[in-house]
């Protein structure tokens, strides 16, 4: 039996006019948008529709974005268009909770605004970066890693896919890891934009903000196992789940393991729901057997009809 799996993209998706579509073109989604800027404080819709970039890619008004556009696109699915288990890329994580009912859009957005505006300030704190290492393996990321860490705080940061893995940490020790993988046998060591060292202990002030906030939610038992970022496994568990989204700000983001676990469980169809097609991408790279599609526009929902 073919099961199918959704999949909901993180930081670094956003693009200018994501969602602006579906916005345009139902009542409903006019109104979550009115509601997401009701409790962000600031014209959401506006500024994913408009821009300018520079100002989509604040980490404060990035997150809430992209979980507001890939709501909104999940909310528009038909009901026949089901699935048997869910993820997301570390922000991407609320929405797999969304949609697995085990928190209520406005709950999630609450959450990711805090958790937004607490991993800038972390960054702002303590300054940091991350990079991009392409073509290592994992035990030889995790020799560098390990040698680098006398030089300061660094530690691997995404495990996205087979030879490509992100390491985040102090300016010093994240960039003498670079030259270190290369050393190592890295075709590549891309030092990545980004305005903190997301997924390293420099986000220790940000996992207290969230912790906070986190309590203040009632989480539900998911309808359909989560797959989570910090251990790549899938669970229903409302403690386990709540736990596991705590952990995650400053533990590894195991998307590849995640994946090989779901397909393991039975997936093969994946479904990025949100915008651009980075998730895709990753999936193609960990498994080629697998269906990947992607549903980030009005015209791709209305395909689901034909």
């Amino acid at each position: 039996m073919t099961k199918r799996a959704f999949i909901f993209p993180g930081q670094a998706s956003q693009e200018v006019g994501m969602a602006q579509d579906i916005y345009e073109a139902h009542d409903s989604i006019k109104k979550l948008y009115k509601k997401a800027g009701e409790i962000l404080g600031f014209n959401v819709a506006n500024i994913s529709f408009e821009g300018p970039f520079e100002a989509l890619t604040e980490t404060k008004v990035t997150q809430p974005a992209i979980f507001t556009a890939s709501a909104a696109l999940f909310s528009l699915l038909p009901k026949t268009f089901t699935f048997d288990m869910t993820a997301g890329h570390s922000l991407g994580e609320f929405t797999a909770l969304f949609a697995a009912g085990v928190m209520s859009f406005e709950d999630a957005l609450k959450i990711v605004k805090v958790r937004a505006e607490a991993m800038q300030i972390a960054g702002e704190e303590k300054a940091g970066t991350m990079a991009a290492i392409i073509n290592l393996s994992r035990e030889d990321m995790q020799l560098v890693i390990k040698h680098s860490q006398l030089k300061g705080i660094v530690q691997t940061a995404n495990f996205n896919a087979p030879g490509q893995i992100v390491i985040s940490g102090e300016k010093e020790a994240v960039k003498y890891a670079m030259e270190a993988a290369k050393t190592a046998g890295a075709k590549k060591a891309l030092e990545l934009s980004v305005s903190g060292a997301f997924h390293s202990p420099l986000m220790e002030s940000a996992k207290d903000a969230l912790k906070r906030v986190i309590r203040t939610v009632e989480f539900k038992t998911a309808k359909v196992p989560v797959y989570c970022n910090v251990d790549g496994l899938g669970t229903t568990d409302p403690k386990k789940l709540e736990e596991n989204l705590i952990l995650q700000i400053d533990s590894p983001v195991l998307w590849e393991d995640s994946v090989n676990q779901m397909v393991s469980d039975g997936a093969t169809e994946f479904v990025e729901i949100g915008p651009g097609r980075v998730l895709q991408g990753l999936v193609k790279r960990i498994n080629r057997e697998v269906a990947v599609r992607g549903i980030s526009n009005l015209a791709e929902i209305k395909g689901l009809g034909a």
